[in-house]
């Protein structure tokens, strides 16, 4: 990400130099300060110089990369205006929801004054107030059309008593708290932490990590350390190189905290402060480090093709967010046990829970993995009452192709071959070699070219199909098997989620082919009654029952109440467990040995 110190220094010179204007590109630079952060305010100042035509527009992105929503960053904006070197003031007009047409009247040089309002917790959107400012930059920074490719330099001014800065950008040399980024597409994947956080650092594969931790919590900053760094040096040895000098972790612990986002030399990350020492709280902040470490590689540099350069104005389709997600969320889990967080039978617990969430979702069943990246724009993260029903996360489902991917390999190249070299192939050629993004057609022929074996059925059937995954076919490649524990059983299932409000039982969702769907209860509805008793609780009612009763259900529905008869059914939910078999063959226990890296 960063250049040499020569090439750093000629961009600085060629953005504070006078004769800017020879160059083709404006010279940009940005002032950020905060007089007011208890108003959740960020004021930036925007220094364009070189200016060559009479008009010229600015722009602020309407989406942040790594997440996959138009959020209208441009919403937030409030008091734009701009002036000349005399601090005279130039038109502009507002042209479209995130685009500004400045008229320069012939000076070379003008001065862009906003205001940005911050105030959303979240890893992808800015949030400023007395205690620190955390910028996300695709939200706080214009750039001027055309020119996304023109260095800009950001000098930050800490509010009173403000002494730390953290951020992926490098430091320009003479400048006070002056940051360089050698193009947006850079400045808007270098998030800034600003305020009084602590922070420890630690190298680990070669490089040197920060770790800026807002908040407070009861985590061990040397226990992080080193279990960082075993993530680091696993992760790094799927790939075979660590592409950065320099990372940095930037983490806000809060009392209900969680999700990350990527960047390719930082990352962002939400915790709950008080987890670290529990084992499931550790180990869950754990996995959350080791998803977003692994995206340094897998999304960042290894890319779908659609996935940079960025268009910051719509939306950036492609049908691979399961590769670039779902096989990451894969790694994830695979990494913590590669380090030792994870016993084998504590990682096959996992990967149980995580088969047995995917098959429980009636979705997985309607929508494609690939449908599913595609529609991220509009589905994953607007989710409604019928979500559940109707799609799939490609997260779970990605995590599951690759999953019978790397199984697959392992057992048509004999345990000589695993996911891994197929990632590694794919960073090497695309990313090292091109310098490009991947098609769908190149990254399945490239996993067949390590298999050795045609994956047409596999494609068809789970990636652009709603099949069902033969789970045990694979697992029993490694000497496993998949059983169900939940099919002896004969509960009665009614198909509701629901939530108490104000006393009042609500139904929140109402699963697909249920006794409640088939029988009219729907979203919204308060259960008043079952059998003429009144309900606060579901399951106290539901454990009274058996499959085959019928049952009064009473309901307000805006106002009348209605008594629906519901015929009580099985409940249809799995609940797998994985175990080792008792006699695996030679080959079985080769192929889990080199999985789960046993020796």
């Amino acid at each position: 990400m960063c250049k040499s110190i020569i090439q750093a220094l000629t961009l600085v010179i060629f953005m504070v130099s006078t004769t800017a204007t020879t160059y083709a590109q404006s010279a940009i630079a940005f002032q950020v300060s905060f007089t007011n952060p208890y108003a959740h305010y960020v004021d930036v100042e925007m220094f364009i110089s070189g200016v060559k035509k009479d008009k010229i527009e600015i722009k602020m992105p309407v989406w942040t990369p790594g997440s996959y929503l138009i959020r209208e960053f441009s919403k937030n904006v409030d008091e734009l205006s701009v002036v000349n070197s005399k601090n005279h003031s130039l038109n502009v007009e507002k042209t479209s929801k995130n685009t500004w047409l400045i008229t320069t009247g012939k000076n070379s040089e003008i001065k862009v004054r906003y205001r940005v309002y911050a105030f959303e917790v979240s890893v992808r959107t800015s949030f400023v107030d007395a205690s620190h400012a955390f910028l996300s930059p695709s939200g706080i920074f214009m750039y001027v059309n055309g020119e996304i490719k023109a260095p800009a330099t950001v000098t930050i001014n800490p509010y009173k008593g403000w002494t730390k800065i953290s951020t992926g950008l490098e430091p320009v040399k003479g400048k006070l708290n002056t940051f360089l980024a050698e193009n947006f597409d850079v400045l808007f994947d270098s998030p800034f932490e600003i305020g009084n956080h602590e922070v420890f650092e630690f190298n680990a594969s070669g490089v040197n990590h920060e770790v800026a931790m807002y908040g407070g919590g009861n985590y061990n900053k040397e226990n992080l350390k080193r279990d960082i760094s075993k993530i680091v040096v696993e992760e790094t040895a799927v790939f075979g190189v660590n592409p950065n000098k320099r990372y940095v972790f930037i983490v806000h612990n809060f009392s209900s905290g969680g999700g990350g986002l990527e960047h390719a030399n930082s990352t962002v990350l939400g915790a709950t402060r008080n987890n670290y020492t529990t084992e499931a709280g550790y180990t869950n902040f754990l996995s959350l480090v080791a998803h977003e470490y692994f995206h340094l590689w897998n999304v960042k540099r290894l890319r779908p093709i659609a996935l940079g350069p960025f268009n910051y104005d719509e939306e950036n389709y492609t049908t691979n967010l399961w590769i670039a997600e779902g096989f990451t969320s894969y790694y994830d889990k695979l990494i913590l046990h590669r380090a030792g967080f994870y016993s084998p039978d504590k990682y096959l617990e996992k990967l149980a829970g995580s088969i047995t969430n995917l098959e429980n979702q009636p979705g997985n069943r309607v929508q494609s993995v690939s449908e599913s990246s595609f529609d991220a724009w509009i589905k994953a993260y607007r989710p409604n009452e019928n979500s559940r029903n109707t799609t799939i996360s490609y997260y779970d489902k990605g995590s599951m192709i690759a999953l019978i991917m790397d199984l697959e390999i392992l057992n048509a190249t004999q345990g000589k071959l695993s996911l891994d070299n197929l990632m590694r192939s794919m960073y090497d050629e695309y990313y090292l070699k091109q310098g490009r993004g991947f098609t769908d057609a190149e990254f399945k022929a490239m996993a067949e070219k390590i298999a050795g074996k045609s994956f047409d059925s596999l494609y068809a059937d789970h990636i652009n199909g709603t099949k069902t995954i033969d789970y045990s076919k694979y697992l029993n490649y490694a000497g496993l098997t998949l059983t169900d524990e939940a099919s002896g059983r004969n509960d009665p299932y009614l198909g509701l989620g629901t939530s108490l409000k104000d006393g009042k039982l609500m139904v929140t969702e109402v699963v697909s082919n249920s006794s409640a769907f088939k029988d009219g209860i729907n979203v919204n509805d308060e259960i008043v009654g079952i059998d003429n008793n009144r309900v606060s609780e579901l399951d106290k009612i539901m454990a009274t029952k058996k499959v085959g009763d019928k049952i009064d259900v009473l309901v307000n529905r805006d106002g009348f109440l209605i008594n629906y008869k519901v015929t009580l059914t099985k409940n249809p939910n799995f609940k797998y467990k994985i175990d080792q078999m008792e006699s695996p063959s030679v080959s079985q226990q080769n192929i889990l040995k080199k999985w789960l890296n046993i020796n």
